[in-house]
């Protein structure tokens, strides 16, 4: 028999539901989260041993949603699920950074989260059930976890603020927002926003720390019913100490110089022969080669740490504000769309936007239903761009996290389908890095689109921020290397336009930070948001007037619902027909919007008079041309407008009697006939004798002018 630990709570207007004890007993800790009728299961599971020569912390988070849980079949020829979704991805990394830093320090036990989606009610999404599961499976597993950890999805709707809102309120908010953190404060945001200001910004934080508080209590009641022993960690070896001590006599001063280069590669070349004269000396002392290795790193974060907080001076010779000097070139490539190519100091991003249509489409297959996406934006991050070489293969989940980012950053300014209706799709490739590749994304993207001709609302910059915090002593910096990334205590990304703000990321490495320095980071962003605004006006300051010369030209126009499967055809003949003869790309939606893209106007515009042709209803006194599809001993049957056929009576064929309908026209001819009315079966009756067959002049009205 088991036993069963069950915590209920009443939270955002829905029942949150812990389980433990039934289900994945062999796990250290596994949890059933529910939360409304959404359901995942969450395990926490930590070796007892450490591999020798293991100087990182080894943590894995796997999200995984599982089809069952909406009731579907997966799609494919295998029927079951395959290599992770990019949303997989993005959520395990979601859960993955709030509860690193929250580990004791030195815990190099390799450490397993799973959550995996089992039942999802299309209402309440199972990122945020996935995170509380995996706080609370880790505060149950006896692992050396200082949480729990609480988050929250915030809204912003009509002034105020909407704990977990529903798709269908999140579709009406400007703000799309979750935030993780613990009792004493905020370790993780990530956001939308359509150019929100600081202040509503800074507010929804808050207010998602306050409003997850609870399910922090609810996670220590479980925890205090159902927890496992801590697990006693070693005690760090004891020439930690002297190793310590020894670094600092032999190495202190030679690293304070190596730190004193400015230029990125030359730095990591003092710094690295420093270190390497120290490991080998401290070897042939006796020292282990790990923990000196281990111990230097320590050493590096102290001295660079301690040199801004005593100067207010950076790695690169900067004060706290700065940002580094800025090139923004635009066009660079001749047969992209558009194409820029960003620099900021050591990182450098080319970005190339390309303008598609609506077959381009990416057609996503999600849990809550299959959608499509008119806006892609992909990231790259080569080893040449630090200068190694590396393994080159599918992205990773770096990548397609800082993708996402900027993805968010640039979506809020887009254009609707409805007056842009063009699928884009950014690439960006780093060219260079030295910290902050994914907000360089942001102003290339914001850019190379400008260049391709989109209307954006306005252009998108990007900047991170860091943190160096020692006691109640802080410097806030702005636009960070990578070395004060590594080193510092936060990574705090804001994008936005001069209105607001438009994406927001945070991750804290330490317990937590004060509202004050968050909202001092804020307000230290929005000025170097808006000098690198300044300095990409400098490349392109708006969109430009039309669409890239190389890009397809798409043209949207609407038709009858019911006239959709005439323009379709049989089969799709007639479609087919259409774009193979014009060199067109033609969608055609559900509501009756045709879109035709096309590089050459005229070939558009042949189609575009094709399609509507066929649509048109006949009008009595109007001449079209048409082909004589059959021919009968009374008469000729035309086809006209599309799949129409009409009859000219042997009468008809022309001013003069006509013996034998051959003897005027055959199959096949194309011909020029006015629409003379309809019979009293509806047919159409065309005349071919009133017109000529030259010019498609009216005959018939010529007549009436000599008379």
């Amino acid at each position: 028999m088991f036993t069963m630990f069950k915590k209920e709570i009443q939270w955002g207007g829905r029942t949150l539901t812990l389980e433990t004890g039934r289900i994945a007993r062999q796990a250290d800790g596994a949890v059933l989260a529910t939360y409304g009728e959404t359901t995942v299961l969450c395990t926490a599971v930590f070796n007892k041993s450490v591999k020798p020569g293991v100087d990182f912390f080894p943590l894995t988070v796997n999200y995984q949603e599982k089809t069952f849980a909406a009731g579907k079949i997966p799609g494919g020829f295998f029927k079951r699920e395959g290599r992770p979704s990019e949303k997989e991805v993005l959520v395990s990394r979601l859960i993955d950074r709030p509860i690193r830093p929250l580990f004791v320090e030195g815990f190099r036990n390799e450490t397993q989260v799973v959550c995996t989606v089992l039942s999802h009610d299309m209402e309440n999404d199972p990122d945020i059930v996935a995170m509380i599961g995996a706080s609370a499976a880790l505060t149950l597993s006896g692992s050396p976890f200082l949480g729990p950890i609480g988050a929250a999805r915030v809204a912003y709707i009509d002034g105020q603020y909407v704990l977990n809102p529903t798709p269908a309120q999140l579709d009406a908010s400007s703000l799309d927002l979750v935030v993780a953190g613990t009792v004493e404060g905020v370790l993780m945001v990530e956001s939308e926003a359509k150019e929100l200001p600081e202040d509503i910004m800074l507010g929804a934080v808050n207010f998602g720390h306050d409003q997850f508080q609870a399910v922090i209590d609810a996670i220590i009641d479980l925890a205090n019913a159902a927890a496992k022993e801590p697990y006693d960690l070693p005690a760090p070896p004891e020439a930690e100490a002297a190793i310590a001590a020894r670094l600092k006599t032999v190495a202190a001063d030679k690293l304070t110089v190596a730190y004193s280069e400015v230029q990125k590669q030359a730095r990591y070349e003092k710094v690295g022969a420093v270190k390497s004269e120290t490991v080998k000396l401290l070897v042939a002392e006796g020292f282990a080669a790990d923990l000196v290795s281990a111990k230097f790193k320590d050493l590096e974060a102290d001295i660079v740490r301690g040199n801004v907080l005593k100067t207010k001076r950076r790695i690169d010779g900067r004060d706290l504000v700065t940002v580094r000097p800025i090139v923004a070139e635009v066009g660079i490539l001749p047969r992209a769309h558009g194409s820029t190519l960003f620099t900021r100091g050591e990182t450098q991003a080319l970005v190339v936007a390309t303008l598609g249509t609506g077959q381009d489409e990416q057609i996503i297959d999600a849990l809550a239903g299959e959608y499509r996406e008119n806006f892609l934006l992909h990231y790259n991050f080569p080893p040449y761009s630090v200068g190694e070489a590396g393994r080159m293969g599918s992205p990773g989940r770096r990548e397609i996290g800082h993708g996402k980012l900027a993805w968010r950053a640039v979506h809020p300014v887009l254009p609707g389908k409805e007056k842009f209706p063009y699928t884009i799709r950014v690439v960006s490739e780093i060219t260079e890095s030295n910290g902050s590749s994914s907000m360089a994304s942001v102003c290339g993207a914001s850019l190379a689109m400008m260049d391709a001709g989109v209307p954006l609302l306005r252009p998108v910059a990007g900047i991170a921020m860091g943190l160096i915090k020692e006691g109640a002593d802080f410097a806030v910096l702005s636009d960070i290397l990578g070395d004060e990334d590594h080193l510092g205590d936060m990574d705090f990304k804001v994008a936005g336009t001069e209105v607001g703000i438009t994406a927001l990321q945070m991750d804290i490495k330490i317990t937590s930070i004060t509202r004050d320095i968050m909202k001092i980071a804020l307000d230290q962003a929005k000025d170097g948001r808006l000098h690198i605004l300044g300095e990409m006006a400098k490349g392109l300051e708006a969109p430009r007037g039309q669409v890239s010369a190389n890009a397809p030209r798409v043209t949207s126009f609407q038709i009858p619902k019911d006239k959709i499967r005439e323009v379709i055809g049989s089969g799709g003949k007639v479609i087919r027909e259409i774009t193979e003869t014009t060199g067109t790309k033609i969608d055609i939606e559900d509501d009756g919007t045709i879109k035709v893209a096309a590089s050459d106007p005229e070939k558009a515009q042949a189609a575009i008079d094709w399609i509507k042709g066929i649509v048109a209803e006949p009008e009595v006194g109007v001449i079209y041309t048409g082909k004589v599809v059959k021919t009968v001993d009374f008469g000729a049957f035309i086809n006209f407008l599309g799949s129409r056929d009409g009859l000219v009576h042997i009468s008809e064929l022309a001013p003069k009697r006509v013996a034998k309908t051959e003897d005027v026209v055959k199959v096949g001819d194309s011909v020029k006939v006015k629409c003379l009315g309809f019979d009293d079966r509806g047919k159409i009756r065309l005349s071919m004798k009133v017109v000529d067959q030259e010019t498609g002049e009216d005959l018939s009205k010529k007549e009436d002018a000599e008379a």
